[in-house]
């Protein structure tokens, strides 16, 4: 797709993975604007656009009349979410307002405004919870391990049966461990990674629950390639992909690496899950993406070591900013 002049939503548009891809539009010349809650705890930070080429409206989606947003638009990357596993644990109503009932109301309000535009939506590979096989394709069982898991799966439904009831052309791309600049890393309610990034960039021993367990984890540029390519790509509308990334590495190997990057003195401890994780733990996981690949000859570029490299060297001058 020649992305020079579309007319593109982001929702979320100010969080991680939101800001990255606004500003990649921005570069290729999409007039972009980017909504944003600001929501307390979620990833979206005022420093997250500083300097890009996009138009930020404050607003949430579950309470702004999201029509004249969308009026127009050509794309929509739907990322508006929330993300924490525990957060929805413990308040699943507001969980649920979030990631099903305010999705229901945007699909309401681009229905009536921008009835042609091409939908991609963030999803998850939280609904799978325990894998029964590896490496996980689509067709695996969804059994979500927590409300969080719960919530999304909804959202992500009501978008696909949009698709099939109305033809819109939508795709969702079920993320995994995902990491980079602009990463919400003062506490892990985006990912676990983001805890031990925050703890070695200070020097700090941090910890690791279990150790054995396998991830992929995907460099956020190789994520907002994939975004890109599944609005741009026909054959991926009306279709549920995994997005995978680096061959798995197990988290006390990860852990090692993270510290031998960073080369200040920092450790890590492994320990054994707190009672309340070792709940909703899923063990190991790792996608099957060859799908997604297939359909659009999308490969991650970004190894896990220059990933590491890359996202400590933006972060370390801003650590203060983003803790």
């Amino acid at each position: 797709m020649e992305w020079r002049g579309q007319r593109v939503l982001v929702t979320g548009g100010a969080g991680f993975l939101g800001a990255n891809l606004c500003i990649a539009l921005a570069e290729r010349g999409a007039k972009v604007t980017a909504v944003d809650a600001f929501l307390f705890g979620g990833g979206a930070h005022v420093a997250n656009l500083d300097g890009a080429d996009v138009e930020l409206v404050r607003a949430d989606i579950r309470e702004v009349d999201m029509r004249p947003l969308c009026e127009g638009r050509n794309v929509i990357f739907n990322l508006a979410a929330q993300t924490s596993h525990m957060g929805g644990q413990s308040d699943p109503l507001a969980d649920i307002d979030v990631n099903a009932v305010a999705q229901v109301k945007l699909i309401a309000a681009a229905r009536e405004a921008a009835a042609e535009a091409v939908v991609v939506h963030a999803s998850t590979r939280q609904f799978y919870g325990r894998p029964l096989y590896l490496p996980v394709d689509e067709k695996h069982p969804v059994a979500p391990p927590d409300a969080n898991g719960v919530s999304k799966f909804a959202g992500e439904q009501y978008w696909m049966l949009e698709n099939r009831v109305r033809g819109r052309p939508v795709a969702s791309l079920r993320l995994t461990n995902c990491y980079g600049p602009r990463l919400r890393i003062r506490d892990a309610r985006q990912t676990f990674l983001a805890n031990w990034m925050r703890e070695v960039l200070r020097g700090n021993a941090f910890e690791v629950w279990g150790g054995e367990q396998l991830r992929d984890l995907t460099f956020v540029d190789d994520v907002t390639e994939a975004f890109l390519l599944a609005a741009a790509e026909p054959r991926c509308h009306g279709r549920i992909f995994n997005v995978g990334g680096a061959p798995p590495v197990a988290l006390a190997a990860l852990a090692k690496m993270l510290v031998e990057v960073a080369g200040n003195g920092a450790r890590y401890v492994v320990k054994n899950f707190p009672e309340d994780r070792a709940k909703i733990d899923i063990g190991s996981y790792y996608a099957d993406d060859s799908a997604f690949r297939d359909a659009t000859g999308w490969t991650p570029v970004t190894d896990v070591r220059t990933g590491l490299e890359k996202t400590l060297a933006w972060l370390r001058p801003r650590l203060e900013v983003y803790c």
